[in-house]
């Protein structure tokens, strides 16, 4: 078991065991109890009652944060001839033909946070996956990042606002960074709600039961704090807002 420091302990003793705490309660307790001294990123957890064995029982699913990530996202686009000068247009910080995608493969070069690929380069691309795909940086169709070249713009711009991919892990958790301790309460709220939302609509047909059994909402550092997962899966996002 873990061994945690005396700041963390301290913190800790804030925490009711076994309540459920609102969003707005444990957002405004979890600022209260920060001690780290760096900028911490506050992440939303969700324990899923879905069998993640199971193809037909996958979360995965891309969210659009209101307030963004508080951080400078570094975007790639692969694109070769009049696509690459599409993606030069939009903005993005690396655009990858062939000596890029080399590069990627061989020296296993990850220096970006978000990949964007058009179409016509996905035959090259798919030459990565042991190199992107464990890092949860390969171009899909599903989480928009496949996208034909008109549309370069729109999603480096998404990427760069707060475009947040996710999905469930091998053990059915799925894990969320909704912003920094020092955005406001309602920042936090905002994207909190949008990954919550996003989270309610990713809910695959065949999972059976109880689809969120556990939520919580903790910093890089801090202990977690337990939500009312209950009530924020089957309330509509206005209400909760």
């Amino acid at each position: 078991m873990a061994q945690h420091g005396k700041k963390y302990l301290e913190a800790k003793k804030h925490i009711v065991p076994g309540r459920e705490y609102s969003l707005e309660e444990a957002i405004k307790l979890l600022k209260q109890i920060a001690f780290a001294k760096f900028n911490e990123t506050v992440e939303l957890h969700a324990r899923l009652g879905i069998d993640p064995r199971q193809s037909d029982q996958q979360v995965r699913t891309t969210v659009l944060l209101p307030a963004g990530l508080g951080k400078t996202v570094r975007v790639l686009v692969f694109a070769e001839g009049e696509a690459a000068r599409y993606a030069e247009a939009a903005g993005a910080d690396y655009v990858a033909g062939d000596e890029l995608i080399a590069k990627i493969r061989n020296e296993e070069w990850v220096e970006f946070d978000v990949s964007i690929a058009v179409p016509d380069m996905m035959r090259k691309v798919g030459t990565l996956g042991k190199v992107l795909g464990r890092r949860g940086l390969m171009p899909n169709p599903k989480t928009g990042t496949v996208v034909n070249p008109e549309d370069l713009e729109r999603a480096v711009r998404e990427a760069r606002a707060g475009r947040v991919e996710f999905r469930n892990d091998k053990n059915g958790n799925v894990h969320v960074p909704i912003g920094k301790i020092q955005f406001t309460e309602e920042q936090l709220m905002k994207n909190a709600l949008a990954v919550i939302d996003a989270l309610r609509r990713a809910k695959p047909a065949a999972a059976k039961g109880t689809y969120v059994r556990r939520m919580t909402i903790a910093t890089t550092m801090s202990p977690g704090i337990r939500l009312d997962a209950n009530t924020l899966m089957n309330v509509s996002l206005k209400e909760i807002a």
